[in-house]
């Protein structure tokens, strides 16, 4: 599988920040702020969307890694992106570096590995296991 990804290439993914995002509406604490859970799924699908054009019809990856820190409370409402950068490939194994910042800046920092799979064959495997 050939693929053309190359280091240093870039997406912003952003969002408003929705109810069912709030932290005491996904479990993850009891207060009406954006969900660190939230956030970084925000920073998977940025990642994600950023290779998947890269990659041969039927191929996809899989976020097996991620380490992030949520540095700042963000209200609903309020609009939140996240930058991906793709820093490595390493065959198929992807290094990403994130950033998430909403209007008044950062509000959160971390990195993510992906890996590129056969999209059929990864789900088929799940099943037998």
């Amino acid at each position: 599988m050939g693929s053309t990804l190359t280091e240093g290439i870039e997406r912003i993914e952003e969002v408003t920040v929705q109810d069912g995002e709030l932290a005491i509406n996904l479990g993850s604490g009891t207060v009406e702020v954006y969900a660190t859970p939230a956030m970084i799924a925000l920073m998977e699908l940025a990642s994600w969307k950023l290779v998947q054009p890269y990659l041969p019809e039927g191929y996809t990856t899989v976020g097996t890694e991620v380490h992030a820190k949520h540095v700042k409370a963000t209200p609903p409402g309020m609009g939140v992106k996240c930058r991906s950068r793709l820093t490595g490939v390493e065959g198929k194994r992807l290094l990403f570096d994130l950033e998430a910042s909403d209007e008044r800046g950062k509000i959160g920092e971390g990195t993510h590995v992906r890996y590129i799979v056969e999209a059929q064959r990864f789900e088929a495997k799940a099943r037998e296991e």
